[in-house]
């Protein structure tokens, strides 16, 4: 499969739990308690799959190749990327470090993590819009279908060796229960 294809579907799982994650931070600051499971299921996600997967993709082997190929690295959008990579996880710092206070102070942790879920969401979101209308369109004329389908074998590769073997499936599947647990929670208080 194309590189640009693989990360344009990771980003459909992406976009599809940053909706989870607007509506735990909306039940959050509706005085609404979200499960710590929940939450850190979200932060794991997004940690995991968002981060060292997706973003490690394109960090450690696609950006390097579009160098390779003339995009500059300053100046132009890999280096927007790049610096948004780093808000996203400063931003997952912030999460991470209110979820570990979630249990004890719920209300002040809570929407802690919840304005910092609201402000990865906004940076993300645009971020992906950035990168597929943009970034991966610059990338699909620069690159032939033989460097694509390359670049998507060394995506396996990397995702197997970062990861191991089932964590995709293992997070596809937590994203799953995640997204059905918010929806009933929403259910339940509505």
């Amino acid at each position: 499969m194309q590189a640009t294809t693989i990360l344009r579907l990771e980003h459909e799982a992406i976009l599809k739990m940053l909706d989870g994650l607007d509506a735990a931070a909306r039940q959050l600051l509706s005085g609404i308690a979200v499960s710590p499971t929940t939450l850190s299921g979200l932060l794991e996600f997004f940690q995991i799959f968002a981060d060292r997967c997706h973003h490690g993709k394109e960090e450690e082997i696609l950006f390097p190749f579009l160098e390779r190929k003339g995009m500059p690295r300053e100046g132009g959008p890999l280096s927007v990327m790049l610096h948004e990579h780093d808000l996203g996880r400063n931003l997952v710092r912030e999460m991470a470090a209110a979820i570990a206070e979630y249990p004890s102070q719920s209300d002040p942790a809570g929407k802690r993590w919840a304005n910092a879920a609201q402000q990865y969401s906004v940076l993300l979101r645009d971020h992906i819009l950035k990168e597929n209308n943009v970034l991966f369109l610059m990338a699909e004329r620069m690159l032939t279908p033989e460097e694509q389908d390359l670049l998507g074998v060394e995506f396996e590769k990397s995702e197997t060796e970062k990861m191991g073997a089932g964590t995709h499936e293992r997070l596809h599947a937590l994203m799953h229960e995640i997204l059905s647990e918010i929806e009933h929670t929403r259910m339940a208080t509505s």
